[in-house]
């Protein structure tokens, strides 16, 4: 989650909201994320699926399977139906998404037993680092907004 961390402050450093994510697969990170949504003006540029599609090329495969993913904020939708199609054994996230997350906020696509697969689900891992590097950077932003 440390390294998660650090992307997430790569991604605040540059005015993004600050989301970090790793895969793991046998102790050696094969994908690495933050979130590019502004910079990139893409609606798609969630941490989680940068992380995954670099997990990908580097596994060579799309297939996921051995991998877990340790991300600052619990995933949405969108990025929730990712880690199932890629077939990631095993999700960690700092701390929830009331307003977005479907990993146990809004919902749990995650471990819906109706689709073929189902992860393992770990929350509040370094919840309080992460919780404060988003507090921090919406202060920062507002204070900006003020002028």
């Amino acid at each position: 989650m440390r390294l998660a961390l650090n992307q997430a402050r790569k991604a605040a450093a540059t005015g993004e909201v600050p989301v970090g994510c790793v895969i793991v697969r046998d102790g050696v990170v094969v994908g690495r994320g933050y979130n590019r949504r502004e910079s990139k003006q893409d609606p798609l540029g969630h941490a989680e699926i940068y992380a995954i599609r670099q997990a990908a090329r580097k596994t060579g495969s799309w297939r996921l399977n051995g991998c877990g993913m340790f991300v600052t904020l619990e995933p949405c939708a969108m990025c929730a139906g990712a880690v199932v199609l890629a077939r990631i054994e095993r999700l960690v996230f700092a701390v929830p998404d009331p307003k977005a997350g479907f990993c146990g906020s809004l919902g749990n696509l995650v471990q819906d037993t109706r689709l073929n697969h189902r992860i393992r689900l770990e929350t509040g891992v370094l919840a309080g680092e992460a919780r404060d590097l988003m507090k921090s950077f919406f202060k920062d932003l507002r204070f900006k907004a003020k002028g």
